[in-house]
């Protein structure tokens, strides 16, 4: 159940741009199907409701954490809950913040992650990977429900990037 509540978190933030508080605040029912297709409603900050349809590796990761958990049985329960202490099994008790964080940083010290990522990091990953296979700034800045493009450029890490092929040109 860890793994895949993991994986299904991790999902939603990187391909739903979804803000971590957003994600944790999530019921099952807010992973639904709509036309054929599983769509996720965020109940984002000033208490905007955000619905958009799941790229399918989400929907794959979503699908296997609710069947796999068997979640689909509590439509008013969390979706992202803790892990009882020596069951492994999930509890009632919706995830805290605070352990998502934790949660992250285990997951990538394990993958061999030197680099210090936080819930946000994901956001952020996913907003560039958008911008860089041809998004625009205007649709990526309406999928992370942002009011503003100002505010998504912030994410945008493209102009961060330096390739090896670039600083070896430097040549003296």
């Amino acid at each position: 159940p860890a793994g895949l509540r993991d994986r299904a978190l991790i999902a939603l933030m990187v391909y739903s741009f979804a803000r971590v508080g957003a994600a944790l605040a999530m019921k099952v029912e807010d992973a639904y199907m709509q036309n054929r297709r599983l769509w996720v409603r965020l109940h984002e900050k000033g208490g905007k409701r955000h619905e958009m349809p799941c790229h399918h590796n989400l929907e794959s990761y979503l699908h296997a954490y609710l069947d796999g958990c068997g979640l689909a049985a509590e439509p008013k329960g969390h979706l992202f809950r803790t892990i009882g202490r020596g069951t492994g099994q999930l509890t009632k008790t919706p995830l805290p913040q605070a352990n998502a964080y934790a949660m992250i940083r285990r997951r990538a010290a394990a993958a061999g992650i030197a680099t210090k990522i936080g819930n946000h990091s994901f956001r952020a990953t996913g907003i560039t990977a958008y911008l860089k296979n041809g998004g625009t700034l205007e649709k990526a800045a309406s999928m992370a429900n942002h009011s503003s493009t100002r505010t998504t450029q912030l994410y945008d890490r493209r102009r961060s990037e330096m390739s090896l092929d670039e600083i070896e040109r430097v040549v003296i």
